[in-house]
């Protein structure tokens, strides 16, 4: 894609708060002012639903870019569970410690010890995105260990962050499971465990939250405490996601150390649709790893759009972490926003308001920044 095959001979990096700008020219206080139903439906009651935004605008004149960061609530003292979008970093990181070694690149086969499950490094990463794969997440995982991936995401500058367990099986093991690694079709390697080590609890706002949790179908009348678990804020994931659109923006030692080729590979698997990837249209339609813009509906989104994003969605927290691309009106924002959503207080019971309040309120966010976007576009 053209638009991010970029040569950078000014550069300008600013970031702005919300309060910067009167609310005539500050487009998050625009969008936030909108009258959309699903917006307004949060912002009347915004201190339940824990909602932060960080939203940047793009601007290109010749070959200088300009990004513009917007913000609102961004506190990264202030704990949400991030759930699925830790996928994004610790795909973009087995893709780099690929190169680390001769003998493996992404189409190498592998299973876990244990398990006869077979995939190539370059499947578990579409599944990643195409549909969120828990399973896909967690053999990325025991490649690397913990404490590599937080390791290699500090030295890249990428603070704060703590990634201490799988999903979906919610796994405390320490040691991860060794690879066998198919090297050609008849001889195969093993890697080794990786011990990493056990995580301490974070000490952030609302770090326990709610009025209580079930655990082995029994209610617990007490918050349930979240300090074990990973903590990926929404500054964090804005600034993989940098690295990742715009590597040019940052210091060698700062990017993600991809060759062009796995660059691409890795654009692609973050903006292909589920039906492109080979799942059922019906079950995963296009919206269904989109939340902004089209996360609320089940129609198609249009050839010329690309959303190349993350989402998480656990314990009653909804988060999206998107460069969303217009080609055919030369639109083009990075947007990431995080909100809770669970009327009552109890985690665990299922009970979360993800399709009544959660996506319909992503979609809005998307759909009046884009609108913003195609107006500014217009203007003379």
């Amino acid at each position: 894609m053209k638009a991010l095959k970029l040569t950078f001979f000014i550069l300008f990096l600013v970031s702005l708060s919300c309060t910067t700008k009167s609310a005539e020219t500050n487009p998050m206080n625009r969008v936030l002012n909108s009258q959309n139903l699903s917006i307004r439906k949060v912002l009347d009651s915004i201190d339940q639903y824990e909602v932060q935004l960080l939203y940047t605008q793009i601007d290109r004149n010749g070959d200088s870019l300009i990004l513009t960061d917007y913000e609102f609530q961004l506190d990264e003292r202030n704990y949400f569970y991030p759930a699925s979008t830790v996928k994004l970093p610790i795909a973009v990181l087995a893709l780099e410690k690929l190169n680390f070694t001769d003998t493996l690149d992404r189409d190498t086969r592998y299973y876990i010890e244990g398990d006869s499950i077979e995939n190539t490094f370059a499947e578990d990463i579409s599944k990643v995105f195409s549909v969120s794969d828990n399973h896909a997440n967690n053999r990325l995982l025991e490649y690397q260990g913990q404490d590599d991936i937080n390791a290699r995401l500090e030295a890249k500058g990428v603070t704060p962050v703590r990634i201490s367990h799988r999903l979906g099986i919610h796994s405390d093991d320490l040691t991860t499971k060794p690879l066998i690694l198919y090297m050609n079709d008849s001889t195969t390697g093993i890697s080794e465990s990786i011990i990493n080590s056990e995580p301490l609890p974070l000490n952030l706002n609302g770090i326990k939250k709610g009025i209580g949790y079930y655990k082995n179908d029994s209610l617990h009348s007490e918050p349930f405490d979240f300090s074990l678990k990973n903590y990926y804020p929404i500054n964090s994931q804005h600034q993989v996601l940098k690295r990742i659109i715009f590597p040019d923006l940052f210091d060698k030692t700062q990017r993600f150390n991809l060759s062009e080729d796995q660059r691409e590979f890795l654009l692609s698997a973050m903006h292909t649709l589920p039906k492109n990837a080979g799942y059922d249209a019906e079950e995963y339609y296009d919206g269904y790893c989109k939340f902004f813009i089209y996360g609320d509906s089940k129609e198609n989104i249009p050839d010329h759009i690309k959303i190349y994003n993350k989402v998480g969605f656990a314990y009653g927290t909804l988060t999206d972490c998107a460069y969303i691309v217009d080609e055919k009106n030369q639109i083009e924002f990075m947007l990431t926003a995080t909100i809770l959503v669970n009327k009552d207080g109890v985690f665990n019971d299922d009970k979360y308001e993800y399709d009544e309040i959660g996506i319909p309120f992503l979609a809005a966010l998307g759909r009046e920044f884009y609108k913003y976007e195609l107006e500014i576009k217009k203007a003379p």
